[in-house]
């Protein structure tokens, strides 16, 4: 017994293979494996969370009390918004302004207009889409509460949306 772990501990001295190592081959196979499995964890972790992220902010409205969903307003719609802002002066607000379209359209006409959202993405959005058309110094958007907000400072109050938004501002049904 004693001579043969002698012999065994002076092959690994001499840097020999012995039978307890196991060879390179298998050690790089199992370290590939490994990796793969840490990648792919890693994509399919960062893409559930990146889902996650853009997603939720449209679903929760709907798990509110009162569901607010996100419509876009026509061009037709626009149009009416601005026909009805052609003899009016003074600030503009749009509670729920969405991407922002009634804000900027009123920003065109020379207004300064403010849009308040929830919505962060439609937020982010709102204010590229200012940029892009050149309105961002007349045209400010902000994520917020709508019933955090003080809108006496405006002269002109846009509520366009769903039936529901009418019933929480009115008290009665449309």
């Amino acid at each position: 017994m004693d001579g043969g772990g002698a012999t065994h501990l002076a092959t690994l001295e001499e840097g020999r293979p012995s039978e307890c190592v196991p060879p390179a081959s298998l050690e790089a196979n199992s370290l590939k494996k490994s990796s793969w499995g840490v990648l792919f964890t890693g994509i399919v972790g960062g893409t559930l969370v990146a889902v996650y992220a853009v997603a939720t902010p449209f679903v929760t409205p709907a798990l509110r009390r009162i569901c607010l969903p996100f419509v876009p307003a026509t061009t037709k719609q626009i149009e009416n918004v601005v026909k009805m802002l052609e003899c009016r002066r003074g600030p503009l607000v749009d509670i729920g302004s969405g991407d922002g379209r009634i804000v900027i359209a009123a920003a065109k006409e020379g207004f300064t207009a403010v849009g308040y959202e929830l919505n962060p993405w439609l937020v982010w959005y709102s204010r590229y889409r200012a940029r892009r058309e050149g309105v961002q110094a007349s045209a400010r958007f902000y994520i917020s509460d709508l019933w955090k907000v003080t809108f006496s400072q405006y002269s002109n109050v846009v509520i366009f949306g769903v039936p529901q938004m009418f019933d929480l501002f009115c008290g009665s049904k449309v």
